[in-house]
């Protein structure tokens, strides 16, 4: 097992151990004491899954206090492209992206804070999806930021007109016009 810090502060990359024969594999997707020895003390409070097809993103979404949410998530089947963007005003990284490949086969986990953007782009076929949180969803308190947005200039890998949107996501607004996310 592996914990590792991206080059954005509180954003940790965790690569569990896994345990396979001819039967299949087993590994521990989270464990409360691994994870606050890692610095990642957060008392999960919601599980939500999604399955999404090819070509789908979803994001990049966020909510502002007093709901806004960390959240632990990984791919159990498929592959997608995770992004995040730093909301947190007082962050030397505010502003900045930071994308990885997680799926069923790599079985990567990303650690995303409080303050942050996120989303997730579908490589595979079909993706089933898989997100903890530490806080409750509330539609009053939930926003977002397009995902082309031209200041962000985020790298998704795939030409943006093969990407489907949900009619919501594709007016979510600009980076500088999006709810702050204040801190504290």
């Amino acid at each position: 097992m592996s914990f590792t810090e991206t080059e954005i502060p509180g954003l940790i990359l965790y690569e569990p151990k896994v345990w396979e024969d001819e039967r299949g594999y087993f590994f521990e997707s989270f464990n409360e004491k691994l994870f606050k020895k890692a610095g990642i003390d957060r008392p999960f409070v919601q599980d939500n899954q999604a399955l999404s097809s090819y070509g789908i993103l979803r994001g990049l979404h966020y909510q502002v206090e007093p709901f806004a949410q960390a959240k632990l998530v990984r791919a159990i089947e498929g592959e997608v492209l995770d992004m995040v963007v730093d909301l947190r005003e007082s962050s030397p990284t505010h502003g900045e992206w930071y994308g990885v490949h997680l799926s069923g086969e790599n079985k990567l986990e990303l650690f995303v804070p409080r303050g942050f953007a996120h989303g997730y782009l579908v490589l595979s076929e079909r993706a089933l999806f898989s997100y903890k949180c530490d806080n409750f969803y509330s539609k009053k308190h939930e926003a977002g930021i397009i995902f082309n947005d031209p200041t962000l200039n985020i790298d998704w890998e795939m030409d943006l007109k093969n990407i489907v949107l949900s009619e919501k996501d594709g007016f979510l607004p600009k980076f500088g016009k999006h709810r702050k996310f204040k801190t504290g």
